[in-house]
């Protein structure tokens, strides 16, 4: 029987589980606070808005960031799958566009740019900022046209042929995260971010 908050995606089960205030220290408990055993719709909002410096978390890293949180193998395991699903959908997206500039007739990368009114933009903010209250960092459009036109080049040189042709283009990516601010190691990081 699986346990709860070990799914694959976000379940009711998962995001459950609330801070509660603690009078005393004891075992699990972090800044006079008990850690909730599940993950929250805000652990989920923070987690996308963490996905605009870094796309590939490291397990440690996820555990500073989400302190208020008590970690087990399922929860690590629910947070690593968030970033790995948030990552399939940028990439998807990434995929469409570049393919769509093709049979646009674009014929150099030079021609692709991303900006805060592009059509890509509006569909990966909308996906990752759905209210779109928080300043999304300029690095990110940096890094997501650099991915756009890592795809439109491999799609051009016809690597898509080959079923791992996207592995290089990740390998490229993965290197491109940048340092995630500390404000979202509070775990009232989004009362602070987004009602700046």
């Amino acid at each position: 029987m699986a346990q709860p908050g070990c799914g694959t995606d976000v379940s009711k089960a998962t995001l459950t589980g609330s801070l509660q205030p603690c009078q005393e220290t004891v075992g699990g408990n972090w800044n006079g606070w008990i850690a909730p055993e599940g993950l929250s719709p805000n652990h989920l909002k923070k987690a996308k808005l963490m996905f605009f410096y870094t796309r590939y978390p490291s397990s440690n890293m996820l555990k500073m960031f989400f302190s208020d949180v008590k970690f087990n193998r399922c929860i690590t395991s629910q947070l690593i799958k968030w970033f790995s699903n948030f990552r399939e959908f940028y990439y998807i997206q990434m995929e469409k566009f570049a393919r769509q500039a093709i049979n646009d007739g674009v014929t150099g990368v030079e021609d692709l740019s991303i900006s805060r009114d592009s059509e890509l933009y509006r569909a990966l903010n909308m996906h990752y900022n759905k209210a779109n209250d928080f300043e999304v960092p300029e690095r990110f459009l940096e890094v997501a046209q650099i991915t756009l036109r890592e795809f439109f080049n491999a799609i051009v040189a016809g690597k898509d042929v080959d079923p791992s042709w996207k592995k290089a283009i990740y390998k490229v990516i993965c290197k491109l995260d940048s340092e995630v601010p500390e404000i979202f190691k509070s775990p009232n990081c989004l009362q602070e971010l987004l009602h700046e």
